[in-house]
């Protein structure tokens, strides 16, 4: 199976995959992987590790950085990669579930709500029987102390996970990833809204605005108030900055 490649986009290195790849990649490596983390990039995360050199170190520290957004992968496609495909969190999540009881995997959610978690059990239980929970847990909407911290990768080590997934939004979920590297022994993966969509809190897009790149719209006309400047702004930015480094020079 070959290596995984990646274009540099707006300095983040974004991976050239698909999910077959992907799912291969992470299979065969599932316990080399163990003590590192999974970006799962868009727009958003990479105007944002355009802009700060902190949070582009915790981008591209990560053992992967996947394309969810569509952006990305028409991005690579442009730059020469041809076979770049979009590999979303949430389906990602969806094949790694599909075949978590004949591959014996273990799960830890780590994010969100009490409510959240409690609605993503029953769903999971009802559609991927076989697949283990080994864990839960909503933390709390503060800074941890360092003692809390301690029990709670004490908390997740004890399960024995073989992935931890991290519904705390970007850039929280990227940051709190990259400054447990090495003290879990789990690959850990950041899925952003991911806990929602499993809890049937939020709809995903139709499979063709999937398909159209339009998922962000989507999402836009179910939460316009918390989402437009976001969105707005991020995408006008992304190409701003994609047209200063690629055609008008970077000092221009």
């Amino acid at each position: 199976m070959r290596e995984l490649q990646y274009c540099e986009i707006l300095k983040t290195n974004i991976n050239v995959t698909n999910m077959q790849d992907t799912l291969a990649y992470i299979g065969a490596r599932i316990d080399a992987l163990r003590g590192s983390y999974i970006c799962v990039s868009n727009v958003h995360t990479t105007v944002m590790s355009y802009e700060s050199e902190h949070y582009r170190t915790v981008q591209n520290s990560a053992a992967m950085a996947l394309p969810d957004g569509g952006p990305l992968s028409k991005y690579s496609r442009f730059a020469g990669f041809r076979n770049a495909e979009r590999v979303t969190g949430p389906d990602l999540m969806v094949e790694l579930f599909r075949i978590s009881a004949q591959k014996g995997y273990r799960h830890f959610f780590y994010g969100s709500t009490q409510e959240t978690l409690d609605d993503m059990r029953t769903a999971l239980r009802r559609d991927y029987p076989g697949m283990v929970v080994a864990g839960m847990y909503a933390p709390p909407f503060r800074p941890l102390t360092e003692e809390e911290d301690q029990k709670i990768i004490a908390l997740i080590n004890d399960a024995r996970p073989d992935f931890i997934w991290v519904g705390l939004g970007a850039p929280k979920q990227e940051e709190w990833m990259y400054d447990h590297r090495g003290a879990l022994n789990a690959v850990s993966v950041g899925v952003g809204a991911g806990f929602d969509y499993l809890a049937g809190h939020i709809r995903r897009a139709p499979r063709i605005m999937q398909v159209l790149c339009l998922e962000w719209l989507y999402r836009l006309l179910q939460d316009p108030k918390r989402l437009w400047k976001r969105y707005v702004t991020t995408n006008v930015k992304f190409l701003k900055y994609i047209c200063r480094e690629n055609f008008c020079g970077k000092n221009s």
